[in-house]
């Protein structure tokens, strides 16, 4: 199996799209989505670049989720910092680093705007759907799709690979196709390449067979569903925990407060609000056993919108126990005796999700801050 599944130079000048697949080694849809569909597309008809990517390359041998350590938690500074020390390396950091220097040429070589879409499945039983980092060029592109978006779960996971590609400042986005081994999960990822084409105005809607068929194919595979969710709880799996997900439930599934979702070392685990249970696990590996969201109100995602075109979060540094924690504004360094008084909410309208603790304070980090607007402002979407 080769790294590159296809790198397409079209004749005609325009954007780069980057799809990985396979960066969890049983997650195989999208690769075989990307062979089925990159092969058959002729550069005469490209304006731009085109890039089919696999990611674990020992873990799709062995069709295990990772074999050392999991590959899409570990796209953090501090770790590609550390790999350039190390002699010596696990299985997943050598993926890494063939990944990372392919990632580096690609947006050293060409001059975008770039677009980067990682396919995934999930254990259980799912609505096709989209993850994002909350940045307003994610949430404007990922619109053009006709399926739900989850955002907000870069709050919970450490390490993702599109999360550090967003801290770059560039539109990333996750598509779940499906169960893992249902063929309707490769159905979805060849529909989904195919709009991501056109919407990155690399393909033509007219050199794209049955394109209006690919686009009703998702939407009636997400049961029409178009909204935008959040999480708001994930329970995390310590290791050595005897964690089990109650059968039958799938992502998107509404659920009771009260519910038994699951048990945990021999007690039930009950759902603590009504709202949808998203991606349970039922599967050995992984460290998420299940995550709670509620959808967004449409009034508070265009109230996020403005506050953030405003720059509206240079006003927080000026309250007692809230500093930028560098020049590059990129994060906000604040007290925890203030969180006390602050609703989380108020940091989500804001951009800030993704948080890391100390002693002393919470660092909240925007990706709005980062976002290369300049790169987007001319697309068609933006």
């Amino acid at each position: 199996m080769d790294r590159i599944i296809a790198n397409i130079k079209g004749k005609n000048k325009g954007a780069s799209i980057v799809f990985f697949a396979g960066i969890h080694g049983n997650e195989t849809a999208g690769v075989f989505a990307l062979e089925r569909v990159l092969k058959t597309i002729d550069p005469e008809t490209i304006h731009g670049n085109i890039y089919g990517i696999s990611g674990n390359l020992q873990a799709l041998k062995s069709n295990q989720r990772f074999l050392d350590k999991d590959l899409n938690r570990i796209w953090t500074k501090e770790q590609l910092e550390a790999l350039k020390s190390k002699d010596q390396f696990n299985i997943e950091e050598l993926e890494q680093l063939e990944i990372f220097k392919l990632l580096q040429d690609i947006i050293t070589t060409d001059s975008g705007p770039f677009y980067f879409i990682d396919f995934h499945t999930t254990s259980s039983k799912t609505l096709p759907f989209i993850t994002i980092n909350d940045a307003l060029i994610n949430r404007k592109f990922s619109k053009l799709f006709p399926v739900p978006i989850v955002l907000g779960i870069e709050e919970y996971l450490n390490g993702p690979l599109l999360s550090y590609i967003n801290e770059l400042g560039y539109v990333s986005l996750g598509f779940e196709s499906g169960q893992h081994e249902e063929k309707e999960a490769i159905d979805n990822s060849i529909s989904f390449i195919y709009q991501a084409l056109v919407h990155a105005k690399i393909m033509d809607k007219e050199t794209v067979p049955d394109f209006k068929k690919y686009h009703e194919l998702l939407k009636s595979n997400s049961e029409n569903l178009t909204e935008i969710f959040e999480v708001v709880y994930l329970h995390r799996l310590k290791e050595g925990d005897n964690f089990k997900m109650k059968e039958g439930f799938k992502s998107f599934q509404p659920v009771k407060k009260g519910t038994v979702l699951a048990t945990s070392n021999g007690e039930d685990l009950e759902c603590s609000r009504s709202a949808r249970l998203f991606m349970p696990l039922y599967q050995k590996k992984g460290a998420e056993g299940f995550f709670i969201i509620r959808p967004i109100k449409p009034f508070f995602l265009k109230l996020s919108a403005i506050l953030r075109y405003l720059k509206f979060d240079g006003l927080l540094v000026l309250l007692p126990g809230i500093s930028w924690e560098n020049n590059s504004k990129a994060a906000l360094k604040v007290n925890l005796k203030v969180t006390k008084f602050f609703a989380k909410s108020i940091f989500h309208l804001l951009g800030y999700r993704n948080k890391r603790v100390d002693a002393t304070h919470l660092l909240l980090y925007n990706r709005e801050r980062a976002s290369k607007i300049e790169s987007y402002e001319n697309e068609g979407w933006y």
